[in-house]
């Protein structure tokens, strides 16, 4: 439970406008979606994924490390880390299953016999899309555990799009779709404070010798 009295403290430190943007951003957040990779190669891919994360209000982020295991492309990320909360698996059976507790479906973002076209997705329902590898796509494994396969249409010669470009699209699409329901896809109030007070923690500096003072101080 966030202690108010020292979120509206520590909200002191901070700018109007950047106070304002906290508020903003949370405002658009999510839980009702959320991202998976599994062992993706290219670092930058990781990174752009968490990037479009950020961009489109989804707040968790779920990175298989299986077999490969690397650490955030700051650069490519734009400090979208520090935005989004990135949850390591080391293994996509326990990812999966981490997922299936908390009510998600499973998405693989793959063509498939029996795919749902992009703009036939149903946003009403949990989801976690899941994007694999570079060159060999999703894991079997992944295949087998998901509820359902969803697909990009595509015109051209080129069967496939770049991970992080296919995250970009997907993320854009069911996002527009979903704020246009009646669906509660926001965070709780507790959420956006708990966010609140992460993001402040992130934000200000000497935050450990403030809270302090505060504390000494009530």
């Amino acid at each position: 439970m966030v202690d108010l009295k020292l979120l509206e403290y520590l909200e002191t430190y901070l700018t109007e406008n950047r106070r304002q943007r906290f508020n903003n951003v949370l405002a658009q957040r999510t839980k009702h979606f959320t991202v998976a990779t599994e062992d993706v190669y290219q670092l930058h891919n990781t990174s752009a994924v968490i990037r479009s994360c950020d961009v489109f209000g989804i707040q968790d982020v779920h990175i298989v490390e299986e077999v490969n295991s690397k650490q955030i492309d700051r650069e490519i990320a734009m400090g979208a880390q520090k935005w989004v909360d990135l949850k390591r698996f080391h293994s996509v059976k326990d990812c999966i299953q981490d997922l299936k507790h908390k009510g998600y479906q499973i998405v693989a973002t793959t063509p498939h016999t029996n795919d749902c076209l992009l703009h036939e997705f149903d946003v009403s329902k949990k989801s976690c899309f899941f994007f694999g590898r570079e060159t060999q796509g999703l894991s079997q494994e992944v295949l087998d555990q998901a509820d359902c396969y969803l697909k990009i249409p595509m015109s051209g010669f080129t069967e496939s799009l770049n991970i992080s470009v296919s995250a970009a699209i997907i993320l854009q699409h069911v996002t527009t779709k979903l704020k246009q329901t009646n669906i509660h896809w926001e965070l709780t109030e507790i959420e956006q404070q708990e966010k609140r007070l992460d993001w402040i923690k992130k934000t200000i500096k000497s935050y450990d010798e403030i809270v302090a003072r505060f504390y000494d101080k009530t």
